[in-house]
């Protein structure tokens, strides 16, 4: 009876602290409609802060907390509100997901640049004080817990529902321009939310670093959890949110007490909150659509078909000269560099194509990978069951989630990502008691591909052959419908068009693309591990993945070519991993509302070396006769051509002698001969 009890006391003092973090993460999304993935890693920011207050600066513990609580971290939302994502609400979700995980990767990042990797030890609070509960005690720490979920559930309500600018808060959700004219001020409201919802982060982070310890990766992901107790409550309830929270931290200790310490129910363990995220988010309804607020994302150009087979002759040339005298290590990060672009290319048709965030996409290669091993069928019938396979579970993942939409569907898959990462993945009967399985190189037509060099020659031919299907797609129907359905799902619903069925077909078509780039992988490395799919890295490639382009094929390719680089630059420094690290995060910050990234800008650059490479080449071509320069004494010349401006409908305004093609771009000026 006393280790339940103590198990319980335990359970409840978790379930506090994930109660504190989750009601600053719906009081951000109630007031701006933006979900902060982001949230655990500000926790985690402001607790090293703290930290570094007390350790470094010799303050004392309470000018330390005064100082994070009040001043620190309410700058830090007010300047997360003004210039990061202010905004984002209106548009679409995706935009928001990827700004935000930004946000989350970006300050591991910043972390792990300012505070290198080291012991660090954090006192609990009133260390010297327990309490005795039967035959249990309970700490000074536990008790400051408890009160402090206590007292933050009660001063939020009064804020809320008691004062001027709680009314302001909640109305700004309704209908901000309603809010203008009667005063009150959305951004200022904004940038409050943000203000409390970071301290509210930070309490939660100082109040669990006692606990967990001051580590970059598990204080961020500890506080996750508390997405589980803001999903329960639909992010606008705070007393059903402190509920699951506190329900999420009994279920937590209590499965780490009593299940068995073996077989499948022993992962169960560690995938509590995961599993408790994933059924909240498939059994409660999800909060209503926004009316009125569709807004598409503008796509990269379609290249020309001469285009695609130059680009493609051209990778495929690169490839082969580096497959004749690079090396063999060279050789595998170009393999690496390969898999990466692979599955980002699934992401293009998912995101870029589709509207729809996974979080998941490593772990489906990870379901290609595992798959093209236990087959033990190193040929093209093992990789395209590989591939189906992973196809097969992506829209499994999709079913349960067939009524969801944004950032439901994108949770759910992050949900599914860490099941998959503690409970799959690192089982025995996965990649074994080693942890690695072995995979034989991929034979074509009865010939083994054994060298490195031809065996990396064959993925980038599976790189430009997925490529050309993704193109092709795109310029078809079902892309069309594609864009149709990203840019106004409510409107295709009106058309009659199903989308949701059509959602499970892209999202298993998508898993299908990226486990074909993992059995490709496990054939290139002959080794496969659990570590090599963690849900983890699955953010900084949906980064990258933004960063350089995710609605273009060039994207794909330069952004698997830069996850590549990224292990291989931090390497040899630490630091200088924590600082790509939060280069790429802040990058994808400002690159998440342009999902076209910097591919769009080599684009651009493109055009205009062929416009002025074409007007040099006119300039030096002879004059024809009859076309020269018209004398200035005679006047203007009459060509028979009309100048013909169009309206922003493509609808043409002046004298036309003959049809005209409508051209989209705005304000533009044609001639046409008469």
């Amino acid at each position: 009876m006393s280790s339940f009890v103590s198990f319980t006391i335990f359970g409840l003092v978790s379930g506090a602290a994930y109660a504190i973090a989750a009601s600053g993460l719906v009081l951000t999304y109630t007031t701006t409609r933006v979900f902060n993935i982001a949230h655990g890693a500000f926790g985690m920011v402001m607790a090293f802060v703290y930290w570094d207050f007390v350790t470094r600066q010799g303050f004392p513990t309470w000018v330390s907390l005064a100082l994070v609580l009040l001043v620190v971290a309410p700058a830090t939302g007010w300047l997360v509100a003004r210039f990061v994502t202010k905004g984002l609400g209106e548009g679409p979700v995706s935009v928001a997901l990827v700004v935000t995980v930004g946000l989350f990767v970006g300050l591991i990042g910043l972390a792990q640049q300012l505070w290198p990797p080291a012991a660090r030890y954090v006192a609990p609070f009133w260390p010297e004080k327990s309490f005795q509960i039967g035959e249990t005690f309970i700490t000074g720490h536990q008790v400051i817990t408890i009160l402090c979920s206590v007292v933050v559930a009660v001063l939020l309500y009064l804020l809320l529902n008691r004062t001027r600018i709680g009314t302001a808060m909640r109305a700004s959700v309704d209908n901000p321009e309603l809010l203008k004219l009667f005063g009150g001020r959305p951004e200022r409201v904004a940038s409050l939310s943000w203000a409390i919802g970071i301290s509210l982060a930070a309490l939660a982070g100082v109040l669990l670093v006692s606990v967990v310890g001051l580590d970059y990766y598990a204080l961020t992901l500890l506080v996750i959890n508390a997405y589980a107790a803001a999903m329960l409550g639909r992010l606008k309830s705070l007393p059903l949110t402190f509920a699951g929270a506190m329900a999420l931290g009994l279920l937590t200790s209590y499965a780490s007490a009593y299940l068995p310490t073996e077989g499948l129910l022993n992962s169960v363990r560690n995938v509590v909150p995961a599993l408790f995220l994933f059924a909240v988010i498939v059994l409660m309804p999800q909060a209503q659509l926004r009316i009125g607020q569709v807004k598409g994302i503008v796509s990269a150009p379609l290249p020309s078909l001469t285009k695609c087979l130059g680009w493609a002759g051209a990778l495929l040339a690169f490839v082969a000269l580096l497959a004749g005298w690079r090396s063999e290590a060279d050789l595998l990060l170009v393999g690496t560099a390969a898999t990466y672009a692979i599955v980002m290319l699934s992401l293009v048709l998912l995101t870029g194509y589709g509207g729809h965030v996974s979080l998941a996409q490593l772990t489906f290669a990870g379901v290609g990978a595992l798959a093209y091993a236990k087959l033990e069928q190193p040929n093209l019938y093992g990789l395209l069951l590989s591939a189906l396979i992973a196809a097969g579970v992506g829209a499994l993942v999709a079913l349960p989630v067939l009524r969801l939409t944004g950032l439901y569907l994108a949770l759910s898959t992050l949900a599914f990502a860490s099941i998959m990462d503690k409970m799959i993945f690192q089982a025995d009967f996965a990649f074994g008691f080693n942890g690695t399985l072995p995979a034989g190189r991929l034979g074509i037509l009865g010939l083994s591909i054994e060298s490195t060099g031809a065996y990396v020659f064959t993925m980038a031919v599976f790189l430009v052959l997925v490529a050309f299907g993704l193109l092709l797609l795109r310029r078809g129907v079902i892309g069309r419908m594609l864009i149709a359905m990203r840019d106004s799902p409510a409107a295709c619903g009106t058309l009659g068009l199903d989308i949701r069925w059509f959602r499970v077909g892209l999202f298993g078509m998508s898993a299908g693309i990226a486990g074909l780039a993992g059995a490709l992988f496990a054939g290139l490395r002959g080794t496969i591990g659990s570590a090599d799919f963690q849900s983890f890295n699955s953010l900084p490639l949906l980064l990258l993945a933004v960063v350089f382009g995710v609605t273009s094929v060039t994207g794909a390719v330069l952004g698997g070519t830069g996850l590549m680089l990224l292990p291989v630059l931090s390497s040899g420094d630490p630091q200088l991993g924590g600082l790509l690290f939060a280069i790429i995060g802040f990058g994808a910050v400002f690159a998440g509302r342009d999902p076209n990234g910097l591919a769009n800008l080599l684009f651009r650059l493109g055009r205009m070396g062929e416009s002025r490479l074409g007007s040099q080449i006119r300039a030096k071509l002879p004059v024809l006769p009859g076309r020269g320069e018209p004398d200035p004494d005679q006047g203007p010349v009459d060509d028979g051509s009309v100048e013909v401006a169009l309206l922003d409908n493509g609808s043409a305004v002046g004298p036309v002698d003959g049809p005209v093609e409508p051209v989209r771009e705005v304000g533009a000026h044609v001639a046409t001969r008469g």
